[in-house]
């Protein structure tokens, strides 16, 4: 087996230093995309060695799936009712841990999951760690109907917060539109810097046919970066890597 890259091991790091948060008996979140995967097999490793009882909600199939060949039992959230922690990763991490998430196209899915629990933990490498948000695309899941006013509403939003000119680009894979778990397509907006992520989300919010957007502001408590070397950081609001 190959070594792994740097990134991977700071991502490892990071996941190792999540799942250590977890108790037993807790309700949990998980995740989706690149550092979620060490999350997820991390805590499969846990549950198996120490016979962990717990009941989690995964934020996409992809989850759910690598879930069920690690052993780990997937429930439906409104089975759960309510969740303790959620552990997931992000895109963008500002100094107050407000964030940009939908890189996989799940941040649906993790918005509500996130917002069903008492504390959210990112888990990332130090190269999510920005000043700014925007230089990450932001994506924003919309209806396919009716995607053309949509995308007429959003660009006239940009405009009035003086980010015009900037492309908006309906995200494709595999030569086709991708589309999210619950169908929906995304456009992906090259903002180069997000000013004021709060007006942003607010305007977002009242497009019709925007489902959500990927901005997450003021919903996660701790940030855990991982570095090369195995160590990790905690951020709290306010704090950086220094």
């Amino acid at each position: 087996m190959a070594d792994p890259t740097p990134s991977d091991a700071a991502k490892d790091a990071a996941a190792r230093a999540a799942v250590a948060l977890v108790e037993d008996g807790m309700r949990l979140g998980l995740g989706t995309g690149s550092t979620a995967v060490f999350m997820v097999h991390r805590l499969a490793e846990r549950i198996r060695a120490e016979g962990l009882r717990l009941r989690c909600a995964a934020t996409s199939r992809a989850t759910c799936e690598l879930a069920g060949q690690l052993g780990i039992q997937i429930e439906e959230l409104d089975a759960i009712g309510w969740l303790d922690l959620t552990l997931d990763g992000a895109d963008e991490i500002d100094p107050d841990l407000n964030l940009i998430k939908g890189g996989g196209g799940a941040h649906l899915r993790e918005k509500i999951i996130a917002a069903a629990s008492d504390r959210m933990v990112v888990i990332a490498d130090p190269t999510k760690v920005v000043e700014q948000l925007g230089a990450f695309h932001l994506p924003v899941e919309v209806l396919g109907f009716g995607v053309e006013a949509t995308r007429i509403h959003i660009q006239r939003l940009l405009d009035a917060m003086d980010l015009s000119q900037r492309p908006m680009l309906v995200r494709q894979r595999d030569g086709a539109a991708f589309r999210t778990d619950e169908g929906n397509l995304i456009l992906d907006l090259s903002l180069e810097c997000i000013p004021d992520p709060a007006a942003l989300a607010r305007g977002l919010n009242a497009v019709p046919g925007v489902v959500e957007h990927g901005l997450f502001l003021n919903m996660c408590q701790l940030a855990l970066i991982g570095s090369p070397d195995g160590s990790v950081i905690e951020l709290t609001r306010t704090e950086d890597l220094t």
